[in-house]
């Protein structure tokens, strides 16, 4: 490879936030194409469209709605650690407003998106006006979310049957499961607001350099605090999806270590843990990433163990083709083999 290509080719793509996580999606899926039966098959029964790809996109709406919101956090130097508890919070109020209670599907999805949007506004009160470290701040609701949920509920799974409700997580629209729009209803408002209004700016400001920010007159704390709220309601949403689509509560597993799966996927997508730009189409990239070697996995019966040790491979090798220096590398090499 000469050093003119490596800088007009090479150089360019490795520099581009989306370009390894898409090119690991594309590798997971010629490789499923190729070795995994059936796995490119689709099929219409009943108007409603099945397949592994679509179980892909649907399994994998909750990680994407979480992604989603964690970029805003990561973006602006912060971290949550909750969010899988506040899925369960949010399916446990919404499954209590339907059988304790006897509310409709429309109070049940409002009360699980409130609780969940106001433990979020709690995080972000924790680190912007109490001064806690993010960490330490949403560890408290890692550990009392999931631990508020199971006194609800007594700590049993509680089942319902409400068909309206049960619809957000396997219903369908236009023949694709009505959770991919959801989805990507709340993935394309954030992402408008990134790219179109001033949310980008100040969000990258804010993580790339907290006090330059405040000294020009950024209000810090209400970015960071409104990452946090936004953080908490796709995380309550993420919940009454998963919630839905069993048709119970299980607050026991419901969102467990979801929250890595979104961390993972964010750091994939290429948004800096050390805070700035919100790269929310790599992060997109990044679950779906996350999600595809998961059903490829468990497709050719791959148990969990060894999953999570192949997901946690797949990461890093990711992670490293957006490490500053391996285009030093590459320029090394490239250049080594031109004077030789």
């Amino acid at each position: 490879m000469s050093q003119e290509r490596y800088l007009t080719f090479v150089r360019p793509m490795l520099q581009r936030s989306t370009f390894a996580p898409l090119l690991a999606l594309i590798l997971l899926v010629l490789i499923n194409l190729i070795f995994t039966p059936n796995f490119a098959r689709l099929e219409i029964r009943d108007g409603h469209v099945y397949g592994a790809i679509i179980d892909i996109l649907q399994n994998g709406t909750p990680v994407i709605l979480l992604a989603t919101g964690m970029t805003l956090v990561i973006a602006t130097g912060g971290i949550d650690l909750s969010v899988g508890s506040l899925m369960a919070l949010a399916g446990a109020v919404a499954a209590l407003a339907l059988t304790r209670y006897d509310q409709g599907a429309a109070v049940a999805i409002i009360a699980g998106l409130m609780i969940a949007t106001a433990a979020g506004a709690w995080n972000g009160l924790l680190v912007t006006r109490v001064g806690l470290q993010p960490v330490v701040a949403t560890l408290i609701l890692l550990v009392a979310g999931r631990g508020i949920a199971q006194s609800l509920t007594l700590d049993q799974k509680i089942r319902f049957e409400y068909p309206a409700f049960e619809f957000l997580g396997n219903g369908s629209l236009l023949g694709l499961p009505f959770p991919l729009f959801v989805a990507g209803g709340v993935f394309a408002l954030v992402l408008l607001a990134e790219r179109r209004t001033v949310l980008g700016m100040y969000v990258e400001a804010v993580g790339g350099n907290l006090r330059a920010a405040r000294l020009c007159g950024l209000r810090v704390d209400a970015v960071r605090f409104a990452a946090y709220v936004v953080s908490g309601f796709c995380a309550g949403l993420a919940g009454l999806i998963a919630t839905a689509d069993i048709k119970e509560a299980d607050v026991a597993n419901c969102g467990l270590y979801l929250e890595l799966d979104a961390i993972l996927a964010v750091v994939i997508g290429g948004t800096m843990l050390t805070g700035g730009r919100a790269r929310l189409v790599g992060s997109l990239l990044g679950a779906l990433v996350m999600q595809t070697l998961t059903v490829m996995l468990q497709m050719r019966g791959v148990v969990t163990e060894h999953t999570l040790i192949l997901k946690a491979l797949v990461a890093l090798a990711v992670c490293a083709l957006q490490s500053p220096r391996i285009p030093e590398l590459l320029r090394r090499w490239s250049t080594q083999e031109v004077r030789s």
